[in-house]
């Protein structure tokens, strides 16, 4: 996949209850990220694993899903 940047962090949920907060937490942290080029995509590989990742593909400051399982 294209877009692709070094800026990502995997969160594995055992706590469905804690998956908005999870997930809200690695937003805000790359969001902290200094750059002005790159938009955020979480990924969802299978339910309870997701990767939060920066990507070129996806507008700066926008939030996409993409949902791989």
């Amino acid at each position: 996949m294209g877009g692709l940047r070094a800026e990502s962090l995997e969160i594995l949920v055992t706590d469905p209850e804690r998956l908005d907060e999870l997930l809200n937490g690695a937003e805000a942290a790359l969001r902290r990220v200094p750059q002005r080029v790159a938009g955020i995509l979480v990924i969802r590989h299978e339910p309870g694993r997701f990767t939060v990742m920066l990507s070129d593909e996806v507008p700066f400051g926008e939030t996409r899903e993409q949902i791989l399982s």
